[in-house]
């Protein structure tokens, strides 16, 4: 493998202390109260709210059935994103996020002062689904998105 770069390594105590957790099972988030728009039943989008909040609390991550999204779409956006990030570093760092552009390619991220070992995308989409952020915040965003796209990989866009 060679040498790794000092920026990269965490600090020992900072290193996770490694032990075996069984898992009994992922948390299931079935979306389909808010994305079968003939049911708009409140109760039902408030127990949807909660299940995902105990999800993320509890275990930090979840499982999405129900979402409408449709397969092509999600195969084509995991084949753009294998282009976009097969390409060399110079290519995808001509659209790098900077100071007056938060979206964009970024592979310099740090958590407690160590640099990650990952490379992101960040964008936003056209129209946003909207969320409530907690069951008193029906009309509030999650996130405003906007469209930000790469030249290429056309499949990105």
């Amino acid at each position: 493998m060679g040498e790794v770069e000092p920026g990269f390594i965490q600090d020992p105590e900072h290193r996770p202390k490694l032990h075996t957790l069984q898992a009994e099972k992922i948390p299931v988030i079935d979306l389909s109260p808010i994305t079968n728009h003939a049911v708009s039943d409140p109760s039902s989008i408030e127990g949807l709210v909660k299940e995902i909040g105990s999800a993320c609390k509890e275990w930090g991550f979840f499982q999405v059935i129900n979402h409408g999204v449709p397969i092509t779409l999600r195969q084509n956006i995991e084949k753009g994103s294998r282009m976009f990030f097969g390409q060399t570093l110079e290519e995808k760092r001509k659209i790098r996020r900077d100071e007056n552009s938060p979206m964009g390619y970024y592979d310099t991220e740090h958590t407690k002062n160590v640099r990650d070992w990952k490379e992101v995308f960040d964008f936003l989409a056209k129209d946003p689904t909207l969320l409530p952020l907690t069951t008193q915040e029906h009309d509030h965003r999650l996130t405003q998105w906007i469209n930000t796209s790469p030249p290429y990989p056309p499949h990105f866009r």
